[in-house]
C-alpha cells in the first residue's frame, strides 16, 4: 500500500512538472496604456466641467439649445487647440487663422454666424482669468477627450 501511495505521489509530481505555468508581467502594458492617455485627471476635469461648463453644454457635454455638443469637436482637436479655444477664443467653428476679407468667404462667414444665432449663443466666456478653470484646463481636456473617445460615460468618473 505504501508503494502505491509513493507511486501515486511520484506520478502526480511528474505530471505537475510537465505543466508549464506562464506568468506575464502586465506592468509594461499598464504603463503604455497610462502614457497613451492625455495628461490630467478625468475626475477633476469632470468636476470643473460640472461647475463651469455643464450649465450651457449639458451635464454630459452633448450640448443644449444654448451651446454646442462638445464631443465631436473635441474628438478631432489637439490639447493645444482646445486650451487656446477655451482660454482665449469664443467661437469653436471659426478657422484658426485670420479671417479673409474675400467677398465669398465673408458671405459664408455671415451665413455661419446667422445659423449659430438661431441655434445658440455665439459668446462663450473667456476662462483665462478664471483661476480654477485655467489651473485645471488639462484636466478638463482629459475629461472631454475621454467622453469624446467613449472611454468615459456621461456620469461621474471614478476618482
Amino acid at each position: 500500500m505504501a508503494k502505491l501511495s509513493m507511486f501515486t505521489l511520484c506520478a502526480g509530481i511528474l505530471m505537475l512538472a510537465g505543466c508549464a505555468v506562464e506568468v506575464q508581467n502586465l506592468q509594461p502594458a499598464r504603463e503604455l496604456a497610462q502614457r497613451s492617455k492625455p495628461p490630467g485627471s478625468v475626475y477633476t476635469g469632470w468636476r470643473i466641467f460640472q461647475d463651469r461648463c455643464a450649465a450651457c453644454h449639458g451635464q454630459a457635454a452633448t450640448g443644449t439649445n444654448g451651446a454646442p455638443d462638445l464631443l465631436p469637436l473635441v474628438r478631432t482637436m489637439s490639447s493645444r487647440r482646445f486650451i487656446g479655444l477655451v482660454l482665449k477664443r469664443y467661437d469653436w467653428n471659426l478657422p484658426p487663422g485670420p479671417l479673409s476679407t474675400a467677398p465669398a468667404e465673408r458671405e459664408s462667414l455671415i451665413d455661419l454666424l446667422e445659423q449659430r444665432k438661431e441655434s445658440y449663443s455665439l459668446t462663450m466666456p473667456v476662462w483665462q482669468g478664471e483661476p480654477r478653470v485655467s489651473a485645471h484646463i488639462v484636466d478638463l481636456y482629459a475629461f472631454l477627450s475621454a467622453r469624446a473617445e467613449g472611454t468615459q460615460g456621461p456620469g461621474r468618473p471614478p476618482q
